[in-house]
């Protein structure tokens, strides 16, 4: 391998950009991301090397399972059980965080609605992201994708399903506080096409009851 750039690191993760030309084949420049679990020495040696293991082939095994249901998501060429590392297609484009605050609001709701569409299919796979923020999406082609799968779950509960509907909510809250909530309702409008009504109103309920659950923990916090 010749020369990787570290492009983020994280508690768990280094995230590398790469080329095809540099891994496998010459004269392919088709850039790739590679994800390094790197070893904690804080914890004993097989029981890092058990976690990092399991954590590498659950993120792997969810990337293909939402392409699988039709969500926009790398795809993984490679899978290194070795060293703990997953090599993917580099997703370029634009990310979603400061596109939506440069376009009209009638292209930032069309956005949204289509964050819930990808939404609905992601939990239409058994899966939750764990971390889904419009910095964790990409505009390419008119398509967005979501990335950075490594707190996503195997997990079909309607608890869980409500929990990632509440941190996308927030998330969008602290960063697009101006336009937020024409723009979540779009995103339920759009999770609603790919779900059904019915299951709407149930995640629904479950995000209200998750949020309700939240303020009066910060009532009792702010009493006591």
């Amino acid at each position: 391998m010749k020369v990787m750039k570290l492009i983020k690191q994280g508690a768990e993760a280094k995230i590398y950009l790469a080329s095809f030309e540099e891994l496998y084949f010459p004269f392919n420049e088709e850039k790739v991301i590679i994800k390094h679990r790197i070893p904690k020495r804080y914890r004993i040696k097989e029981i890092d090397e058990k976690l990092r293991k399991e954590r590498t082939v659950r993120e792997a095994r969810i990337l293909h399972r939402a392409k699988e249901f039709g969500v926009n998501a790398p795809y993984v060429y490679e899978v290194d059980l070795k060293d703990m590392k997953i090599v993917m297609e580099y997703i370029e484009g634009e990310r979603l965080k400061e596109y939506l605050e440069a376009v009209s609001m009638e292209e930032r709701l069309k956005l949204c609605r289509e964050i819930g569409k990808q939404m609905g299919k992601l939990h239409e796979a058994g899966i939750v992201h764990g971390d889904l923020t419009t910095s964790n999406m990409i505009l390419r082609g008119g398509k967005i994708y979501f990335i950075d799968f490594g707190l996503a779950e195997f997990d079909s509960s309607l608890e869980a399903q409500g929990v990632d509907l509440h941190l996308l909510r927030r998330a969008m809250e602290s960063t697009h506080y101006k336009w937020f909530e024409k723009g979540f309702e779009e995103v339920l409008k759009g999770y609603e096409e790919i779900r059904g009504p019915e299951k709407r109103k149930e995640v629904e309920a479950k995000l209200d009851e998750i949020e309700s659950r939240g303020r009066y923990r910060e009532r009792s916090w702010v009493k006591g």
